[in-house]
C-alpha cells in the first residue's frame, strides 16, 4: 500500500474505512463541524498528536504524547488493526495529516494513507461532505510498547554531525533556514551542517505530491555523496513528516524524525546557531 491515495480511489473505499480530519489551527475544530468529508473523525494536533508543552527547550513545541495516551486516542477514534485509515488536512499533508500518518505507522498500524490534495481536491472531485459530529463506536484498546519508526534526539543530532554519519535535512522554508526571519520560534537560523530541502518541493504546481519516480530522482540527486542515514526536522516535528512521507512514497526507507526540531534546538542553551544572512 502506497502512503498516498487519490480522491478518485478514496471514492471506491468502503470496507473498514476510517477517515481522519487532521486540519490544524485555532479554528480547525469549528471548520470541521461546519464541513468535512462525510464520515470523517476529527483528530487534534495539540491534544491528540502532541503532549502538553512544559518547556519547549526539552522536546520542542509538539513533543510526542506517550504511546499509552496515543493508544487511547486510537481507540477513541474507533481505529482497529484492520482499519484502512485515510488522513487529510487543508495543506496537502503539511498541516498535520503527515504527522498523523507517521504516528499511526509508528504505532504499528499498516493500512494508513494521506489524501493527495487534501480537502480541497476532495471537494473538487465530488466526494460527499457533511457537518456536525459523526457517530461511531470506540474500538478495542490496542497496545504498543514503543514507537516503531526511527526517532533522533538532540544529542543524536550532535553525535551524527560530529561523526558525519548522517545528513540532517531541514524542511522549513528557505528564508527561515537562512535566518532572515523566524515567524514562530524565538531565534532565526538553522542547525549547523543541516541542509535545506523545503517540504514544499515535494509538491507540483497544483499542490499534489510529485510522482514517486520524480521524487526519487530528485532526492537521489540532492543527496548524492551524502551519508545514507537521514534525519528530518522542521520547526516542531510536524511538517518534517511531510518529507518523510514523500521519501517513503518515493521508495526510500523511512528516515529518522527529529521530533524536537528547531523549536527545541534553538531554545536549548549553548547550542550553536547557523545563519546565511
Amino acid at each position: 500500500m502506497t502512503p498516498i491515495i487519490s480522491a478518485f480511489d478514496l471514492k471506491n473505499l468502503t470496507e473498514n474505512l476510517v477517515i481522519l480530519d487532521a486540519r490544524a489551527g485555532k479554528d480547525a475544530y469549528q471548520n470541521y463541524l461546519i464541513k468535512h468529508i462525510k464520515g470523517a473523525r476529527f483528530i487534534d494536533l495539540d491534544t491528540d498528536l502532541a503532549e502538553t508543552v512544559e518547556d519547549a527547550a526539552f522536546g520542542g513545541r509538539h513533543p510526542l504524547p506517550s504511546i499509552k495516551k496515543f493508544g487511547e486516542t486510537v481507540s477513541r477514534l474507533g481505529i482497529s488493526e484492520n482499519s484502512h485509515i485515510v488522513v487529510y488536512d487543508d495543506k496537502n499533508g503539511a498541516n498535520a495529516a503527515s504527522r498523523t500518518w507517521w504516528m499511526l505507522k509508528s504505532f504499528g498500524l499498516k493500512n494508513v494513507q494521506v489524501l493527495d490534495g487534501g480537502i480541497q481536491i476532495a471537494e473538487k472531485e465530488g466526494l460527499k461532505f457533511s457537518s456536525g459530529e459523526e457517530t461511531f463506536q470506540k474500538s478495542e484498546l490496542l497496545k504498543t510498547e514503543n514507537w516503531l519508526l526511527p526517532i533522533s534526539s538532540l544529542e543524536d543530532i550532535e553525535n551524527e554531525l560530529i561523526n558525519y554519519s548522517a545528513i540532517v535535512i531541514d524542511v522549513r522554508d528557505a528564508y527561515r533556514y537562512r535566518g532572515e526571519s523566524e515567524p514562530i520560534d524565538l531565534v532565526a537560523g538553522h542547525i549547523p551542517e543541516a541542509i535545506n530541502i523545503p517540504f514544499s518541493e515535494n509538491l507540483d504546481d497544483n499542490g499534489n505530491f510529485l510522482l514517486p519516480e520524480i521524487l526519487k530522482e530528485k532526492y537521489l540527486k540532492l543527496l548524492k555523496d551524502k551519508p545514507e542515514k537521514l534525519i528530518i526536522h522542521c520547526g516542531s516535528g510536524v511538517t518534517a513528516c511531510h518529507t518523510i512521507l514523500a521519501l517513503n512514497y518515493a521508495g526510500f526507507e523511512i528516515p529518522n524524525l527529529y521530533v524536537g526540531s528547531w523549536s527545541e534546538w534553538s531554545r536549548r542553551e549553548g547550542k550553536e546557531i547557523a545563519r546565511e544572512v
